[in-house]
């Protein structure tokens, strides 16, 4: 059973850690995460994982590396680390591609890219991964892993930043939506605790209408907007105010914001 390190204890790197933990994958001593503040680790600590500001030590200690740190932090840190032969290295630095990690590592090293999103501490997020060289090993474990913790996707690297405003951004987008229905259903006369289970259980069941029919969206609008009715009235409404049309220039822009600008300007904003 492999040694998982994870660089980078913040909201992502916790949550990996969680859902790892929730899994059984590993024994919590299996599991090592660093932080510079490791007192805000301590939830993970109480669980028997090994916490750390060492990143040098948790790297020679562990045989799998998860690099969950801001890409701002990336050059510097990876300038610093050295990995031995035979490791693997997950990365889930948004804006780094394979080949920016490569330079900083050995030949053999075996390197993945994946994207999460923070889901992955109750076991549902989206993963999309792409590696630069397929070993069956390190490719089985990794997939096996993330499926464990979610769903997961192989994709093309040329994909990797749609796939974190999709999946890792569009956690945000959804919770907005989220946060919009509940504030609405207390307009409307439910109080917050109430607002809040009705909205959350029908965006899930909607989510896994689709997932289990394998239904399009606009299949099941039909069955549920009849004519004259509240729901296409509340539909048109939505799209007289920009609503798909706003979702779509939000992911947009988050897109082209990874896309254009580099890490060393993302520390400057």
């Amino acid at each position: 059973m492999k040694k998982i390190t994870i660089i980078g204890g913040g909201n992502l790197g916790s949550a990996i850690a969680s859902g790892i933990l929730n899994t059984g994958f590993i024994l919590p001593e299996q599991l090592k995460v660093t932080k510079r503040n490791v007192s805000t680790l301590d939830h993970l600590a109480e669980k028997g994982v090994q916490i750390s500001n060492n990143n040098q030590e948790a790297v020679d200690w562990a045989d799998v590396i998860f690099l969950c740190i801001k890409p701002y932090h990336a050059a510097e840190l990876l300038e610093q680390l050295r990995f031995r032969p035979n490791q693997l290295v997950v990365s889930t630095i948004s804006g780094l591609s394979i080949s920016d990690i490569r330079k900083y590592l050995l030949k053999d090293i075996f390197l993945c890219r994946a994207m999460p999103n923070t889901a992955i501490a109750v076991r549902q997020s989206m993963t999309c991964i792409c590696f630069d060289t397929i070993d069956p090993q390190y490719s089985a474990f990794v997939y096996d892993l993330f499926d464990n913790l979610g769903n997961v996707i192989m994709i093309d690297e040329s994909l990797m930043d749609a796939a974190t405003v999709l999946g890792a951004c569009g956690t945000a987008f959804a919770m907005r939506y989220i946060r919009a229905n509940i504030q609405a259903g207390i307009q409307i006369g439910f109080n917050s605790k109430q607002a809040f289970s009705i909205v959350a259980q029908t965006v899930k069941g909607a989510a896994e209408l689709l997932m289990i029919l394998d239904a399009h969206p606009e299949r099941e609008i039909d069955k549920v907007t009849t004519p004259k009715g509240c729901t296409i009235m509340g539909l048109n409404e939505m799209e007289h105010q920009g609503f798909s049309s706003s979702i779509i220039k939000g992911l947009v822009a988050s897109f082209d914001k990874l896309r254009h600008i580099s890490p060393e300007k993302q520390q400057k904003d």
